[in-house]
């Protein structure tokens, strides 16, 4: 968002609010402000309908309509393992939860920070080694880059 507020001109009179740097001036600009605004209402609004679309919609049924849509295949696939991945992320930062949670792993506040900076870090790590292992299985099944929709 900063980057789009921000501009740098050599004419400090095109800017709203400006500080000089040298020949230059880096200020705020009225388009920017309005790219900046649109930007912030058009990203929590995409977020709702993304959410909605994954909450409200079984899987097998959004690749039919990305089918019937006409959606490139590469980019359905992408989509297919994009869906994989979250999924194992969340099914493994549920089991380290868990395993914290039983543990005693956020009985206080710094205990609880530090129980979750244990999580991030092993979820990382985890992830990657569940990727390794789905590579692996493509391999294994002479996976030749096109997935069967």
């Amino acid at each position: 968002m900063l980057t789009i507020v921000f501009s740098v001109s050599r004419d400090p009179q095109m800017l709203l609010a400006s500080f000089r740097l040298g020949a230059f001036s880096i200020g705020i600009s009225a388009p920017g402000l309005a790219v900046a605004g649109e930007t912030f209402w058009r990203s929590p609004a995409a977020m709702a309908a993304t959410l909605w679309l994954v909450l409200n919609l079984p899987f097998p049924q959004l690749i039919i309509l990305l089918k019937r849509g006409r959606v490139p295949r590469l980019l359905t696939e992408q989509i297919l393992l994009t869906w994989r991945f979250i999924f194992i992320l969340l099914d493994e930062a549920m089991a380290i939860h868990r395993a914290q949670t039983l543990r005693f792993g956020y009985g206080s506040v710094p205990q609880g920070y530090r129980s979750l900076a244990m999580l991030v870090g092993l979820l990382f790590t985890r992830v990657l080694l569940r990727y390794q292992q789905m590579s692996t299985a493509l391999d294994i099944k002479l996976y030749q880059g096109d997935f069967h929709l």
